[in-house]
């Protein structure tokens, strides 16, 4: 089963330095169609102007992922954490017991990033940070683990949870698997391009909730960059 989420059917708000849609219920957006996708909680794809962000604000118990499609985006936390991510990296922050955090765009030009929240499955822990690059050639034609509450994930960032974030590059035509299993599900947007999953169209920023499907097969119509969770 394929639900096909149109970017332009999603929630958001425009903040004038935020330009912000969500694919799940989040702040002032309620769908109670759409509130989570197995552990999957928000996938916010968030347009930030230059030498703008979020100041710092406080975070327990959740998983939060970000995939910088464009620009770059600075982090700094409670723990003395300070890092910049950029476009195609990945930082994944465990809000554990509580954490304060800024992530701001220190740029001169617009950052674009997908933000991701999933439930952990692990409590009573510490928080903690971390970022790495991935290097888009890695990924061109398959998909590569970014992020892992599961051993043995190579160089994917760890997080406490039973879901995987992945990433690959398509160009058209390629095909592309990944071994779902029909007892749990994804949720894959397209950064850039369009793919065929099943005969559904899914393009650029539209959301494509998948479940019971064993082995799930992404054919890419055009250059795509993808994005998917695939969670319990």
């Amino acid at each position: 089963m394929i639900e096909l989420r149109p970017f332009a059917s999603l929630g958001g708000a425009n903040h004038g330095w935020l330009d912000a849609k969500h694919h799940f219920s989040f702040a002032d957006y309620h769908d109670p169609a759409r509130m989570q996708w197995g552990n999957l909680r928000v996938w916010n794809d968030d347009t930030i102007a230059p030498h703008s962000g979020f100041p710092p604000h406080p975070h327990r118990d959740m998983e939060i992922i970000t995939y910088v499609r464009e620009g770059a985006i600075t982090h700094q936390d409670s723990l003395g954490n300070k890092g910049r991510t950029e476009a195609g990296d990945v930082q994944v922050m465990s809000a554990g017991t509580g954490i304060r955090h800024s992530e701001y765009n220190m740029e001169d030009v617009t950052t674009r990033i997908f933000q991701i929240w999933i439930m952990p499955t692990r409590s009573g822990e510490a928080p903690g940070w971390g970022a790495r690059p991935f290097p888009k050639g890695d990924r061109t034609g398959q998909f590569v683990v970014l992020a892992s509450g599961y051993e043995g994930d190579g160089d994917a960032l760890p997080i406490r949870t039973d879901a995987r974030v992945l990433g690959a590059a398509l160009r058209a035509g390629e095909t592309a698997t990944y071994p779902l299993g029909k007892d749990r599900k994804a949720y894959l947007v397209p950064a850039s391009g369009a793919v065929s999953i099943e005969g559904v169209t899914v393009n650029a920023r539209d959301g494509a909730a998948i479940r019971d499907i064993d082995v799930l097969t992404i054919t890419a119509l055009e250059d795509s960059e993808i994005v998917m969770g695939a969670a319990a």
